[in-house]
């Protein structure tokens, strides 16, 4: 029992990072109604600003307290990924208003391939580190319930509680809100969302601004877990099942899409892997998100768009 809770918990916390990738891709959509390729190479180039700046602030400022560094240089990459959300609006969306959702997508490779680049030639191509002090030893709990314990990774745990803080925060800003309001608006119908006054230049800033900030938390914690290198562009990749199964249009979605899919990864990889070979844990997700697709196109909490003509 104790090892199947860990596996469980395993799971949840690996579901509650691609979770965190997978609200990029929402947020996007939900806004100009394509989807952003480009949130790969987003998560990549703020990971590469956090990592440099981090390592950068000692050397021009003399700072050498690491909670300070690490917070200055949110900061900074912070102001980065929104003045690359302004960029991308004003020199390539503001040009594609009221085009086909195939113009966007292509737009978004684009912007992908050109922020890698950028990200090489300005930051380098090494691989760096971010060390924002979450411990990474791992602790036993709960070893009163359970003989022996439940082993849990402190540094995933941190990892999932902030993720979940971030995913809460955007549902409350989605729901509540008057631009989360208008985000929903001008995903449905751009023209309709200019008729009625929504100025829909600066709703895709936001949100592209929104999605920069999401895809640099999401870099900082995965660069902390793995080193930034441009290897860190294919996680999004992982999160592709996510809003598959959750649903492009749902922030909700995104949430209990990953947790599904962090979970399915790790009893598949515990449980059917010694019977259906290694590497089960890197297609599980995909076969699953196929079947979806199948059965329920939109996803769990995705709309279903019906066309009248």
């Amino acid at each position: 029992m104790a090892f199947f809770l860990e596996t469980l918990l395993g799971g949840l916390m690996a579901g509650m990072l691609y979770s965190l990738v997978a609200l990029g891709f929402v947020l996007i959509y939900k806004a100009s109604g394509v989807f952003n390729f480009a949130q790969g190479a987003m998560v990549l180039f703020a990971a590469l600003a956090m990592a440099r700046f981090a390592e950068w602030l000692p050397q021009v400022t003399g700072l050498t307290h690491p909670v300070l560094v690490n917070l200055i240089a949110f900061v900074l990459a912070g102001g980065v990924m929104f003045i690359v959300a302004w960029l991308i609006e004003r020199l390539v969306l503001r040009r594609l208003v009221n085009q086909e959702g195939t113009t966007l997508l292509m737009a978004t490779l684009g912007i992908a391939y050109f922020l890698e680049g950028l990200g090489q030639t300005i930051f380098g191509n090494d691989i760096y580190k971010i060390d924002i002090g979450m411990p990474k030893d791992p602790v036993m709990a709960f070893d009163h319930v359970f003989p022996g314990g439940l082993l849990i990774n402190q540094e995933d745990l941190i990892a999932a509680l902030i993720a979940a803080l971030l995913v809460a925060l955007l549902s409350v800003f989605f729901q509540k809100t008057s631009t989360g309001r208008a985000l929903r608006a001008v995903a449905d119908d751009h023209q309709a969302a200019q008729s009625i006054g929504i100025p829909l230049n600066r709703i895709w800033v936001i949100v592209w601004c929104v999605a920069g900030v999401v895809a640099l938390v999401a870099g900082m914690i995965w660069g902390s877990k793995l080193g930034v290198q441009f290897s860190l562009a294919t996680v999004a990749l992982r999160a592709l099942p996510v809003v598959i199964l959750g649903g492009l249009t749902s922030v909700p979605g995104a949430i209990i899409g990953g947790l599904i899919i962090g979970v399915g990864e790790k009893l598949s990889e515990v449980f059917l892997g010694p019977y259906v070979g290694g590497g089960i844990e890197i297609w599980f997700a995909y076969v699953l998100a196929l079947l979806f697709l199948l059965v329920r196109p939109q996803g769990l909490f995705g709309e279903k768009i019906i066309d009248r003509v």
